[in-house]
């Protein structure tokens, strides 16, 4: 399997983690599925599976809690690229400002582009984290182009979600548990 370093990239707060500990599962068909412990463990979350789906701009997860229960199912919007260098968190994040991927890059970067989506055991679903987009603005860490993407996105996976399409890719997840 080809090698590479994992990063996560947040906006908000702005940093940017080598996700050092996470166990790959699976690297094929422009997906990625790995295993991990909770970087901060809280009362809610303890570990998950988490596949990233490169070509669709989304990363969903199983978020569990210590005794294996299902806490829900986490979607985050991302974007993701190939880089030797390590993102600078002192400018603005641009989607368009990103050189196309470094296929010889040996770090894998996936920045959360904030807004995310939840979905509980019992079906409900809740989008969260919208206002973040909108302080991301303001302060200068995203421009209008990427808030527009993320929002784009965004819809496009709760579409998938009410029409009962993304039922797909929890199958596919889960395959792997």
């Amino acid at each position: 399997m080809e090698q590479f370093d994992l990063y996560r990239r947040r906006l908000i707060p702005n940093e940017c983690i080598l996700l050092k500990d996470d166990r790959i599962v699976s690297f094929e068909n422009n997906r990625l599925v790995t295993v991990w412990d909770a970087i901060r463990p809280k009362k809610n979350l303890h570990h998950g599976i988490s596949c990233f789906f490169f070509d669709e701009g989304i990363k969903v997860s199983k978020f569990y809690r210590e005794d294996n229960s299902l806490v829900y199912w986490y979607i985050d919007i991302i974007y993701a690229h190939r880089t030797n260098t390590i993102p600078d968190l002192t400018h603005t994040y641009s989607i368009r400002s990103i050189p196309e991927r470094d296929e010889g890059g040996n770090n894998l970067v996936v920045t959360d582009l904030l807004a995310d989506i939840l979905i509980y055991p019992d079906g409900s679903i809740k989008l969260v984290d919208l206002g973040e987009i909108s302080d991301a603005l303001e302060s200068g860490l995203l421009d209008i182009s990427t808030a527009a993407h993320a929002l784009r996105l965004t819809d496009r996976t709760l579409g998938e979600i009410y029409s009962g399409a993304f039922r797909d890719k929890q199958e596919y997840l889960e395959s792997f548990e």
